[in-house]
């Protein structure tokens, strides 16, 4: 066990939730899990209130951006305690991102034992509404002071939650989607497979503008030809042709290692189903589209576990999927998914984390 020193808040501020309207992101628990890199190694681990930390304006992950996350779920498992979904892989993924910035390797141990006190600690913010959960984000940043083109010498680890419901309004209802050729996000060789603000500081404006036109998200295309398919800004995508599930695949480096994308995958094989783990042109799914062969289109993601697309626009033309309806194999992951997590259904890959505590 590490040495985690704990220190209580004075007061919960529980009471300013509004649990009938979670939304995404909104609310944040009492306490925090933090952990600090000096000396070359990491250490000082501890637990605290949440609150305002200071700062100094040459703090240099203001100026030159280096910081990663993660994004990962605790839900009430309804045979008793607590299950934290896959948090292995999300510790994995997050030295990844560390090794792409000059950020040095986190214990993936320590993170997780770290996550679960905190969990155990902030028991009382897990939402136990369906389709609710407690998300939880870690984040590391250089915290050093200066002004210079180079890594910082000393980083910050922090671990916050947050009771959240759908990340998106529509829930599991289909959303719309905005294919963008006029903005691109990532490129080969850049930060396209780390988890760090850069990259969703480069996909905000492709964000604004569509949504400015009634679209819940874009989807980026490659940023040379912009004519291959990478991800949507906030989760992977799959696409059902025929009889097969189709998504791009990790070995270009522009898309995220999506924890969801890994299960739907396993559960797809598991089933069955056949998989394609390859590049896919946008040329081509209008095409599926026009000869009917284009079946299902859903995101998959961490925030929205499984997001049914119900139409996509590509240089002003509609592409509506299944009728604008969710389709037979969305709604199966979806259930199967959130099931897993929440104890209704069996765990045999032993994804999840358990805590055996009272709620």
């Amino acid at each position: 066990m590490t040495d985690i020193k704990v220190t209580k808040s004075q007061g919960s501020r529980i009471g300013n939730v509004d649990w009938n309207n979670l939304r995404f992101g909104v609310y944040f628990s009492d306490h925090i899990f933090v952990a600090d890199y000096i000396g070359g190694k990491w250490g000082d681990f501890r637990i605290e209130p949440y609150g305002q930390m200071p700062m100094e304006p040459s703090l240099c992950t203001l100026h030159y951006g280096q910081s990663i996350f993660e994004g990962l779920k605790a839900f009430p498992d309804q045979n008793g305690g607590v299950n934290i979904f896959r948090p292995m892989m999300n510790a994995k993924r997050l030295n990844h991102s560390a090794s792409r910035l000059c950020i040095p390797e986190f214990d993936e141990n320590i993170l997780i034992e770290g996550i679960e006190k905190l969990v155990e600690l902030d028991k009382q913010w897990i939402p136990k509404a369906e389709g609710c959960s407690l998300y939880i984000r870690p984040v590391v940043y250089g915290s050093g002071n200066f002004l210079g083109v180079h890594a910082s010498d000393t980083y910050r680890l922090i671990v916050m939650t947050s009771p959240v419901a759908s990340y998106y309004p529509e829930g599991l209802n289909p959303v719309k989607i905005l294919v963008t050729s006029d903005y691109v996000r990532v490129v080969r060789g850049g930060l396209g497979s780390a988890k760090t603000a850069a990259n969703y500081a480069a996909s905000l404006l492709g964000g604004m503008k569509a949504k400015e036109h009634g679209y819940a998200q874009v989807l980026w295309l490659d940023a040379i030809s912009r004519e291959y398919i990478d991800e949507v800004g906030a989760m992977n995508i799959m696409f059902v042709i025929d009889d097969t599930l189709v998504t791009p695949p990790l070995d270009q480096g522009t898309i995220l290692a999506g924890v969801t994308r890994d299960t739907v995958l396993a559960l797809a094989r598991e089933w069955g189903i056949k998989v394609a783990e390859r590049r896919i042109a946008i040329t081509e799914i209008i095409e599926a589209h026009r000869n009917g062969y284009l079946k299902e289109v859903f995101g998959t993601g961490t925030a929205a576990v499984i997001s049914p697309v119900g139409l996509l626009n590509y240089k002003d033309q509609d592409m509506i999927i299944n009728n604008g309806e969710i389709g037979e194999l969305s709604k199966k992951f979806y259930q199967t998914i959130t099931g897993i997590q929440t104890g209704k259904v069996e765990d045999n890959h032993k994804w999840n984390n358990h805590i055996n505590i009272e709620l």
